[in-house]
């Protein structure tokens, strides 16, 4: 089966496509990587998702742009194959994660009306009717439904893909918000552990676009954080967050990270006398030290030996340097491309293999990451009609 795997992350750079190649040998999952692209969002587009991320945005703009991204999914995708040179036709199913917008497991238990919740918007009906594709999406609702926080679910596919029958791993991905997947051993009794850690590039890009008054949204090679200085004492009130002493399971995003905590960030900087490039230095800080904490928490008991990263933080170079100098020495680092699969499709990547177990209604959920009550086939479908 042949399945395009569609994510938006955290960041709002732009839409992620993996066109993924799937078979069962013996009850293991095959795979092919084909093709990888991204098709980057406009200043005007992510403006307006930024928009969305409020809890006042108006319920039309929330209405509209879902089926809206709908649409542009569908035109980025058949762009994406036909420079590619695949044709649509031999395309099997669509798999979409859609754009996260509000992410809320964890609600005031005296609120009446209140339940866990999540949305992601980019409608599959909408992208179904305009490719002609069976489309699978809005994976995460199911696991709330069973319990869980409904993220992260990445780990699933680390444990199918990578765990060591000798030794164990953590599989780092520094997105917007950062997570891990603690995998020890095959025959390990230990149990796999899987969570958000934080922050990732999310506080570190909404500083880089203060600094340059909206011109770059990214620190590029982590250069602006290089020439600045960390504020240590200040990290250690930033890590005191409850978030952080939290235990896991538990996810993240925009809610605890977003805007509110930037600004916030950026005036007690001011405040401290701190320059712009010092801010960016101390955030990048804040996503190396709270990774490292919890990394540092398995190294022992789950005999880890290596830690593999992807993600768009993998190209932060002064992010990269500070994880290696918190971590002990012998910690081997590798990237995903050193096991097969680019580092930068991975979550993709992830998703088209989540939608082609979920199509075959084979469970693709992992409730020790994510704390739901039991294991469940995540997606809902909408039918092709090519």
């Amino acid at each position: 089966m042949r399945v395009c795997g569609l994510m938006s992350g955290t960041s709002l750079d732009g839409l992620d496509i993996a066109v993924v190649d799937f078979s069962h040998d013996e009850g293991k999952v095959q795979h092919d990587l084909v093709h990888f692209a991204t098709v980057p969002y406009d200043d005007r587009m992510k403006q307006e998702l930024h928009k969305l991320m409020d809890p006042a945005a108006p319920l039309q703009l929330v209405s509209s742009m879902n089926m809206y991204l709908g649409e542009l999914y569908a035109n980025s995708l058949m762009e994406v194959l036909q420079e590619a040179g695949i044709n649509l036709e031999t395309i099997d199913l669509i798999s979409s994660h859609g754009q996260t917008i509000w992410h809320e497991p964890n609600v005031a238990a005296d609120q009446r009306y209140a339940r866990p919740n999540t949305m992601q918007i980019g409608d599959i009906a909408v992208l179904s009717e305009r490719t002609g594709k069976t489309v699978i999406g809005d994976f995460r609702t199911r696991d709330i439904a069973a319990g869980g926080q409904g993220a992260p679910l990445v780990p699933f596919a680390d444990q199918v893909l990578f765990q060591s029958e000798t030794f164990g791993r953590i599989l780092l991905n520094i997105g917007g918000i950062a997570n891990l997947t603690v995998l020890p051993p095959l025959e390990s009794e230990q149990p796999i552990v899987a969570y958000d850690t934080g922050p990732g590039n999310m506080v570190i890009d909404a500083c880089v676009v203060k600094h340059f008054g909206g011109q770059s949204t990214f620190d590029k090679d982590g250069e602006l954080a290089a020439g600045g200085t960390v504020d240590n004492q200040w990290i250690d009130e930033l890590t005191s967050h409850e978030y952080f002493a939290a235990p896991a399971p538990k996810s993240t995003g925009r809610e605890l990270f977003g805007a509110a905590f930037v600004e916030t960030f950026w005036s007690e900087g001011d405040e401290r006398g701190h320059s712009s490039t010092d801010k960016i230095a101390t955030a990048t800080m804040l996503t190396a030290k709270t990774i490292a904490t919890e990394i540092q928490k398995y190294i022992q008991t789950h005999d880890v030996k290596e830690v593999i990263v992807s993600g768009g933080g993998v190209h932060n170079r002064t992010l990269m340097g500070l994880l290696k100098t918190l971590l002990p020495e012998q910690l081997k680092f590798a990237t995903t491309d050193d096991l097969g699969i680019d580092a930068d499709a991975k979550e993709a990547f992830v998703f088209a293999l989540l939608g082609y177990l979920g199509i075959h209604q084979m469970p693709n959920s992992l409730p020790a990451a994510t704390g739901a009550e039991r294991e469940t086939i995540m997606g809902k479908v909408a039918w092709g009609h090519s």
